[in-house]
């Protein structure tokens, strides 16, 4: 019947079209068949009335959809193709199309448009052999990849023959079904996963979310299939050829990616640099993520990359052509080999040209936001981040869990994420969503650095120096800080750090790694060589610089001081559970309650207050609260000498009071032990031991001798027994003291029950002046402790030593000190003594606030007398000679001596004379 021979065709091309999507086929239709098929498909492609099965399937669909379109030329076949999917298309046209389109697959020359528009530049770039309808290069996927290969070269493909191309590209990325590789390989896949899910790209981008991991296992032949197709459409070079993803993000393109052209390769980059942005849409971002999947697995896949990469890829990676892969090179290696050479010196040899690194670096931008992405750190890692990142759901969190986890992680691992982190130090723009956060602060602080091609880690250098400006946001915060705390794993993960210390950490800190433990070790080299004023310092002098960097930024976060973290981490949630971290509040919160701590914890902030003391530029808190006076006061003090400049300016009239607490804090530190004070131990090394032995043999390493070495050389003082310069450290720490009771720790140890009932009122005044201390001294009789009593008798026996200790003596009488006194200089009690002998002088008239406050002295050094007398000859005798009467009581003591040598001049005498008769008889 010469009606159903347009049905057996149909049959024929079925059987031809089954037998190609099964691997073991029941029925095998022969070679000569199969041409006569395909040849009858290729003479009916030119008008779709001679493909009489389709003709009679499609009667009405062609009405509906293509009514105004021209038979002839394969116009008709093309329309209904793009209406294929459409909900009113029948099924019977639709099962017709899609074998047409099938077929098509297998010999292009079945798409009378196609051949047509192409077969110029398949001739010249030799994309076809002649009347081997059914050879390799007769299949549609060869023809694509051939022609895709040279227009990636450069070379020109007819614009008719490009605009062909495109529509069947799409084709292929709409209807997974007409990929045969697809259906032998994936079948499983599919009908596990993704049934139902046939139209429109959504079963192939179902396949791509199954491969990502997130669904679960998909076999080696499935995702190779996947992966040719996704070269053989070549959906990174126009995103409309994948329908799934061009449909999620019409939106997005329309308001982020507006000023690019439709079908420019940079719409996808756009897309990606707006990926977790308030912009993106959620069926955007997963259908981007699954297409850039395989794009991420070959780099030829991004079509700029691969246009600027392509003679750097070819020198430096041995790279074949676009259409030609190795089965050898894994997925991303030649993209790993890229980035590698990215970031090369010149020093360490062959670099990539200008245009591909600022590609590579676009792509390692982009990348960074998803592990996923990167194929070489899924592959190693994906053990370790099903163990130690399962819960870390949040996007961008999977790096940051593994960075956190660092030690932790399998050898391959570690190696390719402290890789990753090391390249991150020097390009901190790969962390695109801490870039995001951080926007505000890099264009107000650091948008000098940030337009810098090349970053070499200033970048995060400026973003840690402007951490606690008041503009910073919370996620930028957060972001810095962990990268300073990844940074402490491996001092190679600090670039600028790496590039200024490698050598020296060779010569000096071999088979160290971790980045504390190596600032330490150079720290310590550094600070030897200058005690031993070594003549050439073994730390060269640029890494000293950088050196000095890292010390000043560990101190402000005790997380980035790992020992004192982990001796005090029980402390901090006991003490100082609501304190912030950042500003260094968690070690000043320590510093506060330091008696409180555990032994351990105790031991360490002792320690970090000694360093802090003997460089006080590591003193974070201090340097931050008092930045703007120590550029008024001490522009050109040496950091060694910071703290000591300030103390020296902290009563002047201009000193910020928040500035002068803080110097007073760390004076009342500083009074705890005088190994706290390098200026007083430097001063009285010599001293200590010959007077204050006693209290060393009992001292512990590391645990403060609350002041008690202190007290005890200012009885030496008192006794004026100390060496000149020891003297004068002492002098001033007792003048300071004697102003602000607090600077003494014996003092208020021991009396601190006194001064809360006695001396409540002086206490709470806002500035310290002298009054808890002269309180005390005016209620020496009411104080029943004896140690307290003791202290507040230690005072009188300084102050008479030097008025000057004694502020509230002295400003009463600052006057007639001027007046009667200005030619004695002071010390050694002899101001005391001059201003005694004015007031025994009934000559002298002085001021009475000064003769009230001297009287008041008096009785209190003869209360002191009686209460505790001399201890001995040597203590009596020094009583005599600091006393202000030691004039009048010499006058005494000589009168008698006079006395008793004439009483026994006159004895010894009488004696004799006794003695002489008694031999005369």
């Amino acid at each position: 019947d010469a009606h159903s021979q347009g049905e057996v065709v149909a049959c024929l091309e079925k059987g031809l079209v089954k037998e190609a999507e099964e691997t073991d086929p029941r029925i095998q239709v022969s070679d000569e068949c199969k041409k006569a098929i395909l040849r009858v498909a290729e003479l009916s492609s030119d008008d779709f009335h001679l493909d009489r099965h389709l003709y009679f399937a499609c009667r009405d669909d062609r009405e509906r959809f293509c009514e105004n379109t021209q038979a002839g030329e394969g116009r008709v076949y093309k329309c209904l193709f793009n209406h294929k999917f459409e909900e009113s298309m029948s099924e019977k046209c639709r099962d017709a199309l899609t074998t047409r389109q099938k077929l098509i697959a297998q010999d292009y020359k079945v798409s009378y448009s196609l051949a047509k528009s192409c077969k110029s530049d398949l001739k010249k770039y030799r994309c076809n052999v002649e009347n081997l309808p059914r050879s390799r290069e007769a299949r549609l996927s060869y023809l694509l990849m051939c022609l895709e290969s040279a227009v990636h070269r450069g070379r020109q493909v007819s614009s008719e023959c490009q605009g062909e191309m495109l529509d069947y590209r799409r084709m292929l990325m709409e209807d997974f079904s007409l990929s045969p590789e697809i259906i032998l390989s994936c079948r499983g896949e599919i009908e596990h996963h993704c049934s139902g899910l046939h139209r429109k790209g959504r079963t192939l981008h179902c396949l791509m979310k199954v491969i990502r991991g997130e669904k679960g296992n998909v076999g080696p032949n499935c995702q190779q299939a996947l992966q040719t197709l996704i070269q053989e459409t070549d959906p990174g070079a126009d995103y409309r050829i994948d329908r799934a993803l061009n449909e999620a993000c019409e939106s997005v393109i329309q308001t982020a990616c507006k000023h690019i052209r439709s079908g420019d390769p940079m719409i996808l980059s756009c897309l990606m640099e707006h990926l977790y942005t308030e912009k993106m849409v959620e069926d955007c971002e997963h259908r981007l993520l699954e297409l850039q999947y395989f794009i991420s697995r070959d780099w030829k896949l991004d079509t700029v990359l691969y246009r600027k990469c392509q003679g750097d890829a070819s020198r430096l990676c041995h790279t074949h052509g676009w259409n030609e892969t190795s089965e050898l090179m894994p997925p991303g290696a030649v993209f790993s080999c890229l980035y590698r050479h990215a970031y090369r010196t010149e020093e360490q040899g062959r670099r990539l040209s200008r245009e591909c690194r600022a590609e590579v670096q676009r792509i390692l931008h982009q990348r960074a936001m998803d592990v996923k992405l990167d194929p070489v750190l899924q592959a190693k890692c994906m053990t370790d981040l099903g163990k130690w990142c399962s819960e870390k759901t949040e996007t961008g969190q999977e790096l940051e869990c593994l960075q956190d986890h660092l030690d932790d992680l399998v050898s391959d691992c570690r190696d390719i994420v402290g890789n990753l982190t090391e390249l991150e130090s020097e390009d901190i723009q790969i962390e695109a969503l801490l870039m995001r956060a951080c926007e505000p602060i890099i264009q107000t602080f650091c948008h000098e650095v940030a337009d810098n091609q090349i970053d070499s880690g200033d970048l995060m250098e400026c973003l840690i120096q402007n951490k606690h400006q008041k503009e910073m946001n919370e996620k930028c915060a957060i972001g810095v800080t962990h990268f300073q705390l990844v940074q402490m794993k491996d001092f190679r993960f600090s670039y600028k750090f790496k590039m200024a210390c490698k050598e020296d950490v060779l010569k000096l800190c071999p088979n160290i790694k971790k980045k504390v433990d190596v600032v330490i070790c150079l720290s310590t080299t550094v600070r030897n060589d200058t005690l031993q004023d070594a003549k050439e310092h073994r730390v060269s002098l640029k890494c000293r610089k950088q050196l000095r960097v890292e010390e000043l930024e560990m101190t402000e976060d005790i997380r980035l001081e790992p020992e004192l973290y982990e001796a005090c981490k029980s402390d901090i949630k006991n003490y100082c559970q609501n304190v912030p971290y950042g500003n260094a509040q968690i070690i000043e919160c320590l510093k506060e309650i330091k008696k409180q701590l555990s032994t351990r914890c105790h031991q360490k902030v002792f320690k970090l207050q000694e360093t802090e003391m003997m460089d006080p530029e590591l003193d974070y808190t201090l340097m931050r609260v008092c930045k703007q006076m120590i550029k008024r006061f001490c522009p050109e003090a040496d950091s060694k000498n910071m703290l000591q400049c300030l103390k020296q300016n902290k009563n002047s009239e201009v000193m910020d009071p928040k500035c002068k607490q803080m110097i007073t804090k760390r004076q009342i530190t500083q009074n705890t032990d005088y190994r706290l004070n390098p200026v007083l131990r430097k001063a009285c090394k010599a001293d200590i031991p010959k007077f204050c032995q006693n209290i060393l043999n009992r001292a512990k390493d590391d645990t403060e001798l609350e002041g008690q070495v202190i007290s005890c050389l200012k009885l030496k003082y008192a006794d004026q027994r100390l060496s000149p310069d020891c003297e004068d450290q002492i002098r001033v720490i007792i003048q300071e003291s004697a102003l602000d009771y607090r600077l003494d720790p014996q003092l208020q140890m021991h009396c601190s029950d006194e001064i809360s009932s006695l001396c409540a009122e002086e206490a709470a005044a806002q500035e310290q002046t002298g009054q808890v201390e002269e309180c005390l001294k005016v209620n020496l009789l009411k104080i029943k402790t004896e140690m307290c009593k003791k202290e507040v008798l230690n005072m009188l026996k300084e102050s008479k030593a030097d008025i000057f200790v004694d502020p509230v003596l002295h400003t009463a009488c600052a006057l007639d000190i001027k007046h009667h006194c200005a030619a004695i200089p002071p010390g050694r009690g002899r101001q005391m003594s001059c201003l005694m002998e004015a007031l025994e002088d009934k000559r002298v008239r002085l001021q009475p606030e000064c003769k009230k406050r001297l009287n008041d002295r008096i009785e209190m050094w003869s209360y002191a007398a009686k209460v505790a007398p001399a201890e001995g000859f040597s203590d009596l005798a020094m009583q005599v000679m600091t006393s202000p009467s030691k004039n009048y009581i010499l006058s005494v003591i000589t009168v008698g001596i006079c006395v008793l040598f004439l009483i026994g001049l006159m004895c010894g005498r009488i004696t004799k004379r006794v003695t002489r008769e008694l031999k005369d008889r």
